[in-house]
């Protein structure tokens, strides 16, 4: 799979990777026969009627979106961006990853991608219903760095994750595969939605305020903003609040 060069660089066979995904402007050179050609950004379940323009416009309006391409063929490829620091995520069957779609660098082409809301457990923005709360809860992620939707995989294979600053792994609940059959408790990081890069495991994320979106447009405060990540898992945190 990915393989780390140095703390800013992988590398990948992508003939034993089964293809790769990555960011565009994410590779920096490659050997072999590799060929390369845009992906479709995968969608969230239920895209159609309002509720997938709900989830459009909150994605334009927080400016999730990132282009993508696949990579295949035989031959090795060195991915990088931005100076930006690089971690492996190695998946395990039944773990899903989720992260934000500016700090996923790339992935192995088989796992199954969508998009979850971190908004969808309530609590989130103080929005209200219909098509203006999701611009308004959209409206208020874009201000803090977290935005309404996150990148999802499962299966098997890996990821790499980009961080400014460095990687802090934060446990929730305790290590995956160590319960020696008895089941963990779930715990519970909040962390500032400005410095999350992703969450691994059993952890589900939600984006919560104590202010009325008018409030936080008015004073622009990222720490009107909370993210709960909670269960059984790994936080990842960058160590800046600077937005990728």
């Amino acid at each position: 799979m990915f393989e780390k060069v140095n703390g800013k660089v992988v590398k990948v066979d992508v003939g034993m990777a089964g293809g790769v995904v990555a960011r565009n402007g994410a590779m920096l050179f490659y050997t072999g026969d590799v060929s390369f050609a845009p992906h479709q950004v995968p969608g969230a379940q239920g895209m159609g009627g309002m509720g997938g323009l709900m989830r459009m416009a909150g994605r334009a309006l927080a400016g999730e979106h990132e282009r993508t391409m696949l990579a295949q063929g035989t031959g090795e490829v060195h991915y990088g961006f931005a100076g930006l620091e690089v971690h492996v995520v190695h998946m395990q069957q039944g773990a899903t990853l989720r992260a934000e779609a500016s700090r996923l660098l790339a992935n192995t082409a088989g796992l199954q991608s969508s998009v979850v809301s971190v908004l969808s457990s309530g609590g989130g923005g103080g929005g209200g219903g219909g098509l203006m709360g999701a611009l308004r809860g959209a409206a208020t992620g874009a201000l803090t760095g977290q935005g309404m939707f996150t990148t999802q995989l499962s299966g098997q294979g890996a990821a790499v994750l980009l961080a400014h600053g460095g990687f802090l792994e934060l446990q929730v609940g305790g290590p995956l595969g160590s319960s020696g059959g008895h089941p963990q408790t779930p715990g519970q990081v909040v962390v500032d939605p400005q410095a999350f890069v992703a969450a691994y495991g059993n952890v589900q994320t939600e984006l919560k305020t104590a202010m009325s979106w008018r409030d936080a447009v008015g004073r622009g405060s990222g720490e009107a903003m909370q993210l709960h990540c909670v269960g059984q898992g790994v936080v990842y945190v960058q160590a800046s609040e600077e937005k990728l």
